[in-house]
């Protein structure tokens, strides 16, 4: 589709939109490169984000890193796919397990250590693409992270900030391994200082002679099950062993012509489709892209999502209602009813029937003139994941089982096997059946609210991908409290402050207002190919030829 944007650029911004017929975007350079280095060599879309996942495992290891989770939807030129390659709670995780060894009283797992570390599988989501999808030797895809790890890189703006303000963090610092690997020279590096990473570079090359099988039952998963039995952690060769991504088929939600797909529970997509359709209850297109009406609107139906999601989403298996009657058309319009467009609202869960952290995720996108589209995500979650550091090996472990709940009844208790509520969610859309735009939005629970605004802010107003990307952000933390950017309009601020919303503005984009990646196909994509953005709140850039 060769859409009708409007290609100005109203926000004040440092980047325009990139025109190619192979594209890839995210939020490191470098990464963007190592994936375009698949394409030209003849590799495909899911060539060049395998390639541009493990790179940036290096070079934003802030974000994510060699013990990521991960989740994936790709367009393969004739349907969509999606991948949930999330983490499993070890067989010994139970809430006695946790109770004896934190105190009767405590409430979910703890935020850093080896308790709070689900089996990573952002290793196996790479392997699994490239079998399924790849064209190019599984091994060659590693080449870019490895010569990276091994010679270095002067480390960003943006990255380099987070690094160091991760750096006064006692909980991890004090974990094994972090600062041995994190902390060369007793501190962070500073902006342009050369960092290597050869451990990393030893854990990609038996990933790469394996296929990720070293990783998982290999001598990789040895060291990792060494460490932790070693540090009081209950990991088991048997929890890595078994462990593997699940292929799952997307929800979708239509709106206005178009249809947005996400990964299904136990992740937090279904807030964004549950949002949407709220928000589709209203003409926002009669209303200015940044005025008071449209903002509050979008504020609320956001609000009513969450309400749902956080009652309801945990592992498919462990929900009192499915994703459909979340999505009941029926439903989200009496949902919508809730909405006094003059008041703003702290809403409780409905009951759906048949009729605020600042996280660590990076989030790619790419595109080849092929017409294959790849959303994939992968994080450490809180900044620096657990903070545990496996040296030998560069491995740093998300902190997915923080997301756990010890309480009985709850949805997300935690259980042997178990996949936690999860934060990361890629983004897809079609129209007509057929793919338009693959984005994401990295920052914990922003990311369904940056889908939400962003993807309105397009369809509903033609924004151009990189001017609804440089759009300041609104994020909905708790009741009536909203961050806002800077950026934003004060007559807007002030007018949303009227309505009841409790506001503070934070100058700090990188996790209060998310980060987004987008690529647009606009007709054929072997001639008028696609249009690409990159969000300027990161180091990154959307890179084509």
């Amino acid at each position: 589709m060769t859409p009708s944007f409007d290609f100005r650029c109203p926000y004040p911004s440092t980047r325009l939109p990139v025109f190619a017929r192979n594209v890839v975007a995210t939020s490191h350079p470098l990464a963007a490169q190592a994936g375009l280095r698949m394409l030209a060599a003849g590799g495909n879309a899911v060539d060049a984000a395998v390639a541009t996942a493990a790179a940036m495992t290096i070079v934003e290891p802030c974000s994510n890193g060699l013990g990521s989770d991960a989740f994936c939807i790709l367009w393969d030129g004739a349907q969509l796919h999606g991948l949930n390659a999330s983490g499993r709670a070890p067989q010994a995780w139970t809430p006695d397990y946790f109770r004896r060894k934190y105190g009767a009283q405590v409430q979910r797992p703890p935020e850093r250590g080896w308790d709070t570390v689900t089996v990573p599988g952002a290793v196996s989501a790479w392997a699994a693409l490239s079998q399924r999808f790849g064209k190019l030797p599984f091994a060659d895809l590693m080449a870019p992270a490895i010569e990276i790890a091994e010679r270095g890189y002067a480390v960003p703006v943006v990255v380099g900030e987070k690094w160091a303000n991760a750096a006064q963090v006692q909980a991890l610092v004090s974990q094994p391994g972090f600062a041995d690997t994190f902390l060369p020279h007793g501190r962070a590096p500073a902006v342009g200082e050369l960092f290597r990473f050869p451990a990393a570079a030893r854990a990609l090359r038996a990933i790469a002679a394996t296929r990720g099988e070293a990783y998982y039952r290999g001598e990789i998963a040895q060291a990792l099950v060494r460490q932790s039995q070693a540090q009081g952690g209950a990991h088991a060769l048997a929890d890595f062993e078994t462990y593997q991504p699940e292929w799952v088929t997307p929800l979708s939600q239509a709106y206005r012509g178009v249809a947005l797909h996400e990964i299904p529970p136990n992740g937090q997509g279904i807030a964004a489709l549950i949002a949407l359709g709220i928000a589709e209850q209203f003409d926002l297109a009669a209303l200015p892209p940044d005025g008071v009406e449209s903002q509050h609107i979008l504020i609320e139906a956001m609000k009513l999502a969450f309400a749902d999601v956080y009652r309801y989403v945990a592992e498919p298996a462990g929900m009192a209602v499915t994703p459909a009657q979340m999505l009941d058309a029926a439903y989200l319009a009496e949902r919508a009813k809730l909405i006094d467009p003059r008041r703003a609202q702290a809403f409780e869960a409905g009951t759906p029937d048949d009729v605020h952290r600042r996280g660590g995720t990076i989030y790619l996108t790419a595109a080849d003139e092929h017409g294959m589209m790849v959303s994939f995500i992968q994080s450490n979650y809180l900044g620096f994941g657990s903070g545990v550091v496996v040296p030998e090996y560069g491995v740093s472990l998300q902190n997915r089982g923080h997301g756990f709940s010890l309480e009985a009844g709850s949805p997300n208790l935690v259980a042997p096997g178990k996949r936690p509520f999860h934060t990361i969610i890629p983004a897809f859309v079609t129209q007509g059946g057929r793919p338009l735009m693959s984005y994401g939005v990295m920052g914990a629970n922003m990311q369904p609210q940056g889908h939400l605004q962003t993807l309105t802010r397009m369809v509903d107003h033609r924004q151009n991908p990189q001017a609804a990307c440089d759009a300041p952000r609104w994020r909905f933390n708790q009741g009536l409290s909203i961050n806002v950017e800077t950026a934003m309009d004060p007559a807007v601020v002030a007018g949303l402050a009227a309505r009841g919303h409790t506001i503070e503005v934070l100058a700090d984009s990188y996790q209060d207002f998310g980060a987004g990646q987008f690529i647009w196909r606009l007709g054929d994509p072997a001639s008028e190919g696609y249009v690409a953005a990159s969000d300027p709140r990161r180091d990154g850039q959307a890179v084509g030829f």
